[in-house]
């Protein structure tokens, strides 16, 4: 499979367009913050942080701000992981860069100063890293939820965030069943993969707990955009759903269902889901899976490629469900079953006993009637992040291009 991606992942061009942002609770706090230097004038409009002299330095590009309650808070916790427990390692950061001619500087730049190791965690800035890239042999550039890697100093990384997407698509139509509304709602970013990949496991965790109910989608394109958000996430429970959930990066679904007196289901980072109306928040731990491969390039071990981690590395989490949280108000009273259920295949999933083909494994159908899979047949990697038109060989003819039995939406053109 990693060769078929090196082999055709040219044919990906159109796709490459579309931004991108995209366990317990990292123990770094802001008191040991990071370098930064946001829109100061010097390269390319940005003011490059300084590296340390005699240490390993480690930078990441942000699309957001690194306070975003969301996408790169996650980020940023989880560079503050790496300094605290990598030794001898100095990180920094630069926030708010587009992608574009603006991210291209900012990395060669990063390099130019003379960072070991640069993170660029937006799906828009994969074909500026690896032009980069090819320019400093002797940097290591990775990046977060694309398709590419030259396999020798450009390598790919994202996460299985489909498991606990899956989770609480379960407690989300736990909810609406138990309130007597059984339509949800998905604030979706862009027409990617990734976001159909999101969505289509909410929607078969919807369906396990919950037959009867719906799930709409908006499309707002956008990552980062907090009027937009609370906008999308407006409409969709004026239009009726009960429970919202988001793609995007900050909290503003849940404060629109505190507003509207129904449920939001918020995302990426474990501090969005702050008022009583966030029933849970999927989110990202990053910090490990930062400090393995910091240690790792630091021995010169580490082999860029396409690294695609499950739950069992303690990198992702469900909000309410993870050691020392306690549940939010609107899933305490859910059905006990429902939650002993999610409760069963969290620790499954944690134990490496459940993972993301165990999600979409059949009887799939999707929401024109037709069989995607049959009982008993599971999606493969490359499956998780193609639309058939791109070129890669998918193990069936769908891909990832298809919305599942129960979303009452149709896939942009």
């Amino acid at each position: 499979m990693r060769t078929n991606f090196a082999r055709l992942a040219m044919l990906f061009m159109a796709l490459m367009l579309v931004l991108s942002a995209c366990g317990g609770q990292p123990a770094a706090t802001e008191e040991a913050a990071p370098a930064t230097e946001e829109a100061a004038p010097s390269e390319g409009g940005f003011q490059i942080p300084e590296i340390e002299e005699g240490k390993f330095n480690v930078a990441a590009v942000m699309i957001g701000p690194h306070d975003d309650g969301g996408w790169s808070q996650a980020h940023y916790e989880g560079l503050l992981y790496v300094e605290e427990n990598v030794e001898n390692v100095h990180v920094a950061y630069i926030e708010n860069v587009p992608e574009g001619a603006d991210s291209e500087q900012v990395f060669r730049s990063l390099a130019r100063k003379g960072f070991n190791l640069i993170l660029g965690t937006s799906f828009g800035y994969m074909d500026p890293m690896e032009v980069v890239a090819g320019e400093f042999p002797d940097t290591m550039f990775i990046h977060l939820t694309g398709i590419k890697s030259n396999e020798t100093n450009f390598g790919n990384l994202m996460g299985a965030m489909e498991d606990m997407k899956y989770l609480a698509g379960m407690l989300a139509g736990a909810r609406a069943k138990k309130d007597g509304n059984t339509k949800l709602g998905y604030m979706a970013t862009f027409p990617i993969p990734e976001e159909v990949r999101l969505g289509n496991a909410i929607a078969l965790g919807m369906r396990k707990t919950c037959p009867e109910c719906t799930m709409d989608v908006r499309w707002i394109n956008t990552w980062h955009d907090p009027v937009i958000e609370k906008e999308a996430a407006a409409s969709l429970f004026d239009a009726g759903a009960q429970v919202v959930f988001t793609g995007a990066d900050t909290p503003a679904v849940a404060d629109v269902a505190q507003e509207k007196g129904k449920w939001g289901v918020t995302y990426d980072w474990y501090g969005s889901c702050k008022v009583d109306a966030c029933l849970t928040a999927p989110y990202w731990v990053w910090g490990p899976v930062y400090a393995d491969i910091t240690e790792q390039v630091i021995a010169g071990t580490y082999k860029p490629g396409w690294h695609y981690f499950d739950a069992d590395t303690g990198a992702l989490g469900l909000y309410g469900f993870m050691e020392g949280q306690e549940m939010q108000p609107g899933v305490k009273d859910l059905d006990p079953a429902v939650i002993a259920e999610v409760q069963d295949i969290l620790a499954k999933m944690l134990a490496g006993e459940f993972d993301r083909f165990d999600v979409f494994t059949g009887p799939i159908n999707d929401n024109q009637g037709n069989v995607v899979l049959p009982e008993g047949q599971s999606l493969q990697q490359v499956d998780l992040d193609a639309f058939p038109e791109f070129g890669l060989p998918c193990s069936i003819d769908v891909c990832m291009k298809w919305w599942a039995e129960g979303v009452t939406a149709e896939l942009p053109e």
